[in-house]
């Protein structure tokens, strides 16, 4: 299961850097004599309503997918992280103010929330990206001061300030490194859920605009012909699971 996990992330990424070596399809032209044929040995992934290979289609929009939810983890994980080891490692009403702020977005669905910055930022992947990066500063904030918490407290940080550490030199070298193990899992576990946020948002029509071969649209274009064709949002859904669930596995390994 582990080394599925690790191949699944893998091969997604290339498909990502390298799409031409897995198809030679045009993912935006179609044939409209080949519209809605079945998957096949022509079409893996079987055709459109247009005549476009649903296959590279998928391969080619796993860039826009895989570049938002590494945009959103980015996010998070930065904001999150600085907000965290502030409130931990100063303490008093920094403190206070911080969390009583994560609490209030914690409070808050992350997908309405997500929705709510996307409104106000307007469609797009990259907003969208931003969107759900927003969403999940609170949970990298709340992990990253329980850590600093528990690490400012060790007896080698008591002696590096001991020693003369300025506070700053004693967070950076000391309280930081040792406190991002969890963080780095966290982040591991929101990209998977970030690609699955994103994909919701563009399936409602706040991501990508077509013809943008995105996952969650590729699967909001299918839905009007799920009944007869069902490739169409089937084969595109069963590839986000697979990279969502891949993500998972990996960032347990990594906890």
């Amino acid at each position: 299961m582990r080394v599925l996990s690790w191949l699944t992330i893998a091969v997604v990424v290339l498909w990502a850097i390298v799409p031409w070596l897995f198809t030679g399809h045009d993912p935006l032209a179609g044939v409209p004599a080949e519209k809605l044929q079945p998957p096949g040995a022509a079409h893996w992934f079987g055709t459109d309503a247009v005549g476009r290979d649903v296959f590279a289609r998928v391969v080619h929009g796993s860039v826009h997918s895989l570049s938002g939810a590494f945009t959103a983890v980015g996010v998070g994980l930065v904001l999150g992280t600085l907000l965290g080891l502030l409130a931990g490692a100063a303490g008093g009403a920094a403190d206070e103010v911080i969390m009583r702020f994560a609490d209030v977005l914690l409070s808050v669905p992350g997908l309405l929330l997500a929705l709510t910055v996307i409104i106000l930022l307007g469609p797009g992947t990259v907003n969208a990206a931003i969107a759900v990066g927003i969403a999940s500063v609170a949970a990298f904030a709340r992990l990253t001061r329980a850590e600093v918490v528990r690490v400012r407290r060790s007896d080698y940080v008591e002696a590096a300030f001991g020693s003369g550490g300025t506070f700053a030199g004693v967070l950076w070298r000391h309280v930081l490194p040792n406190s991002l193990g969890p963080v780095v899992a966290l982040a591991a576990l929101q990209f998977g859920a970030a690609i699955l946020a994103i994909s919701t948002l563009g399936f409602l029509g706040y991501g990508a605009e077509p013809p943008t071969p995105e996952w969650g649209l590729l699967i909001s274009e299918g839905r009007n012909y799920l009944a007869t064709s069902w490739w169409l949002t089937t084969l595109p859904g069963a590839v986000v699971v697979a990279v969502v669930l891949a993500a998972g596995r990996i960032s347990k390994e990594i906890r």
